[in-house]
C-alpha cells in the first residue's frame, strides 16, 4: 500500500463548474485543459500527456487493449479522447504493420521485371502455396481487427464539439443524447459491447474527470461500472502532492508563454489572458483544488470495494508517467476484470 499524501482530500468547489462563470470563457477554459493534454513541447515532455495515456492502456492492458470499445463518460467539449484515439490507433497499426509479409514480390527488380510491374505479380512463394497469396488480405483484416473504437458521452453533450471531433476519424464516435455515468443506458451500452455491436467489452474512460465526483457519486458510479463494463481508466494530470500544486503553476506560466503561439488567430482570447487574466487565473485556481479533491488508487480502491457490486474479480494498477519536466505527472488507475 503507497504512503498517504500528507495532505488530505478536500471536495472543494472549482469555478469552471460554477453555473454563473460565463459559457464563453469556460469554453476558453477548458480549450487550455484540452491543451495541456495534447500540446508537446520538445525537451521538456517525451510527448504529449494524451499520447502517454494511449501508450499506458497499451502497455497495461497487453493483449486485452483491442478486444474493448473506449467510452468517455465525462467527455465534456471533447478533450483528450480523440487525441488519445488516434494515438492508440496508430500504435496499434504500427505494430501490426511491422509483422505484414506482403505475399507478392517487390524486390527493385524481380527475374528482369521492374518492380512497378513485378507488384501485381505473384510471388514463387504465393504460386508454390496459394494459401500464400490470402497473407496479405489476412493482414489488412487484422490489423482491422485491432484497431479500437472510442465514443464521447457527457451528462451535458457537446454535440457541435463532438461531431466535428468525428469527422477526422472513423473510429470516433459519439451520443448527442444525455448519459448518466452513475445510470448507463442499457441501449447505449448494447450497441457498443458484444450483445449487438462489435464484439468487444466495454472500457470507461474518466479523463481529469473522477476527482469531480464526491463519494457517494463515485461509488455509484462504480458499482454501474462493474456491473455493465470490463474495465475503466481513470488519468489525472494532477495529485495532492507538493510537485502536484506546483506544477499548477507551471501550467499557467506555459500557458502565458505559448498562448500567441495558440490563439494568434483570436484576439479576444489574448485578450482574456494577458489584459485580464481570466482564463489563466482560472487555469491555476482550478488546478489547485483539483488537486486536493484527487484521490490516490487505494481511495479509488476503498470506494471500488464498498460500491455494492461484487468486486472479487477485479484487479487495479497505477502508476504516474512524467509528461512535463521537471515535475509535472500523469496520475493513472486502471481496473480491470481478472483474466482467468
Amino acid at each position: 500500500m503507497a504512503t498517504a499524501p500528507l495532505i488530505p482530500r478536500l471536495h472543494l468547489w472549482e469555478i469552471d463548474d460554477q453555473p454563473w462563470f460565463p459559457s464563453f470563457l469556460r469554453a476558453y477554459v477548458q480549450t487550455g485543459l484540452t491543451h495541456a493534454w495534447t500540446v508537446h513541447i520538445p525537451i521538456l515532455q517525451p510527448s504529449s500527456a494524451a499520447t502517454i495515456v494511449a501508450a499506458t492502456l497499451r502497455r497495461v492492458l497487453g493483449d486485452r487493449v483491442s478486444r474493448h470499445t473506449y467510452i468517455d463518460f465525462c467527455a465534456g467539449a471533447g478533450g483528450p479522447t480523440p487525441f488519445i484515439e488516434r494515438a492508440l490507433n496508430k500504435q496499434l497499426e504500427r505494430s501490426t504493420t511491422t509483422h505484414t509479409v506482403p505475399a507478392t514480390a517487390s524486390a527493385g527488380v524481380v527475374d528482369g521485371e521492374s518492380k512497378a510491374a513485378s507488384e501485381s505479380t505473384p510471388s514463387y512463394a504465393a504460386v508454390a502455396d496459394p494459401k500464400a497469396e490470402s497473407a496479405t488480405v489476412r493482414d489488412e483484416e487484422e490489423e482491422d481487427d485491432v484497431a479500437v473504437d472510442f465514443v464521447l458521452t457527457d451528462l451535458h453533450p457537446h454535440v457541435e464539439s463532438w461531431a466535428a471531433a468525428a469527422k477526422k476519424s472513423d473510429r470516433l464516435t459519439y451520443v448527442s443524447d444525455p448519459v448518466d455515468a452513475a445510470h448507463a443506458p442499457a441501449d447505449l451500452l448494447r450497441r457498443y459491447s458484444g450483445k449487438e455491436g462489435n464484439g468487444k467489452g466495454i472500457f470507461r474512460l474518466f479523463n481529469l474527470a473522477f476527482h469531480h465526483f464526491d463519494d457517494d457519486l463515485a461509488r455509484s458510479i462504480l458499482k454501474n461500472t462493474v456491473e455493465t463494463s470490463e474495465g475503466f481508466g481513470i488519468f489525472e494530470l494532477q495529485d495532492r502532492t507538493p510537485t502536484g500544486l506546483l506544477t499548477c503553476f507551471a501550467f499557467g506560466f506555459f500557458i502565458f508563454l505559448i498562448a500567441p503561439l495558440l490563439y494568434w488567430w483570436s484576439p479576444l482570447r489574448l485578450f482574456w489572458i494577458y489584459v485580464i487574466p481570466v482564463v489563466p487565473f482560472v487555469l491555476v485556481f482550478d488546478g489547485l483544488i483539483s488537486c486536493l479533491r484527487t484521490r490516490t488508487a487505494d481511495e479509488v480502491e476503498a470506494l471500488l470495494r464498498t460500491c455494492g457490486a461484487d468486486t472479487d474479480s477485479w484487479e487495479i494498477q497505477s502508476g504516474k508517467e512524467q509528461f512535463l519536466w521537471p515535475c509535472g505527472n500523469l496520475n493513472w488507475i486502471i481496473c480491470t476484470k481478472k483474466t482467468t
